[in-house]
């Protein structure tokens, strides 16, 4: 019985034994499966590679020679062979929004939004795209809410330049007021002058509707938030003339010219006025005197040819004036004025000359926008083109 014990566990393998011949055998095996593995998946990422990039490298080609349309098709297939590329749907939401097509823009953007799997950074960066394009297509209020959700993240100071141009545009000028004081908040930069001209619209719609009062505090409140600035001091002084204030006008204008001398052409007509209202030739013509000095521009003179026609002892005549502005800046527009009270040899053929010589220099009177280029007879703060502040020269086409 003992013996037939011993045989069976002799014959009974023991599971922790190692036979070397099975694992030499295996070995070559486990390689074969591993190397077709590997090609496998090699195979399957060169196809994928093939797909998605190649679409994305054509429509890049196409990007890059101006071509929108075809780069659009061009993304949108690459979108199609890998949809779960958050940068392709970036790419293809700007291209639409650059064509003008907001709608495509807006249903590329809410998609993104609408993945679960997006990360917090891409979500509020398809967030921040969905606001511009709301504010192209003029969709405000919408943009707005858009732009408020961006609070808090790396889109917030973008969001704001771009909630304040918001509020410019529907002029909602207390909202924009509170968006500049956070920009200024952090460190975006000075807005105090853009500030006053805010507080300059409400006094305007405020005198509009009749209330004087109110508007004299905005312009109070506009002057200590930008003493530099002298478009509130102007208005305040043409509401002070309306009021049958001339010498507070005057006394106005007078600070106006001496806290912004680059200024002086648009304050010279003004103070020229107010100095007739109050009776203040003497010391308006000394001060317009002294700034045509350091600023020698047409409007100074002008004003300044007005005040001595009417009190002409001891000045040089307005003809004169211009002869002189001559040696100093060549004006086609001051050869114009002298020229009108010139005799010429053949006086009958005067009056033609001069309407001739007073159509060519009327493109010449206009103002022009910095920013765009667009032009105006008369001075803007904010440019109607582009929506720019102070982007017009003081001085006139021919003076820049």
């Amino acid at each position: 019985m003992k013996c037939r014990a011993n045989r069976i566990y002799q014959a009974t393998p023991d599971p922790m034994d190692f036979d070397p011949i099975l694992a030499l055998l295996g070995l070559p095996l486990a390689f074969v499966l591993g190397w077709l593995a590997s090609r496998f998946d090699l195979r399957q990422l060169r196809l994928d590679n093939r797909q998605a990039p190649k679409a994305y490298f054509k429509g890049l080609n196409f990007l890059l020679n101006e071509q929108q349309d075809q780069a659009i098709d061009a993304f949108i297939e690459a979108v199609q062979n890998d949809p779960d590329t958050s940068d392709l749907h970036f790419a293809l939401g700007n291209l639409f929004r650059r064509r003008g097509e907001y709608e495509r823009a807006v249903r590329v953007h809410q998609h993104l939004l609408s993945r679960g799997d997006l990360t917090q950074d891409d979500r509020h960066r398809a967030q921040h795209a969905l606001a511009l394009d709301y504010l192209k297509a003029g969709l405000l209020d919408r943009a707005e809410e858009a732009l408020l959700a961006l609070e808090g993240t790396r889109f917030e100071a973008e969001a704001r330049l771009a909630l304040l141009a918001n509020y410019e545009r529907s002029r909602d000028w207390p909202g924009a007021a509170r968006v500049a004081h956070l920009l200024e908040g952090s460190d975006q930069g000075s807005f105090s002058v853009r500030r006053a001209h805010y507080l300059c619209e409400q006094a305007a719609d405020c005198q509009s509707a009749g209330a004087a009062a109110q508007a004299q505090t905005l312009l109070l409140e506009a002057i200590a938030t930008a003493p530099q600035s002298a478009r509130a001091r102007m208005a305040l002084a043409e509401l002070q003339t309306s009021s049958g204030q001339p010498l507070l006008s005057w006394e106005t204008l007078c600070q106006a010219l001496a806290n912004c001398l680059t200024a002086a052409p648009l304050i010279a007509p003004a103070l020229a006025k107010a100095a007739v209202a109050a009776d203040r030739l003497a010391q308006t013509l000394v001060l317009l005197e002294a700034c045509y000095a350091t600023t020698p521009t047409l409007d100074v003179l002008d004003a300044i040819v007005t005040l001595q026609s009417l009190d002409p002892a001891g000045h040089a005549s307005a003809r004169e004036r211009y002869a002189l502005h001559l040696e100093k800046e060549p004006s086609l527009v001051a050869a114009t004025k002298w020229i009108a009270g010139e005799v010429l040899s053949k006086e009958q053929f005067h009056p033609h000359v001069q309407r001739a010589l007073d159509h060519a220099v009327k493109p010449l009177l206009r103002y022009r926008c910095m920013a765009c280029g667009f032009e105006a007879t008369r001075y803007f703060w904010q440019c109607p083109g582009c929506q720019a502040w102070d982007s017009y020269p003081t001085r006139r086409i021919e003076e820049l």
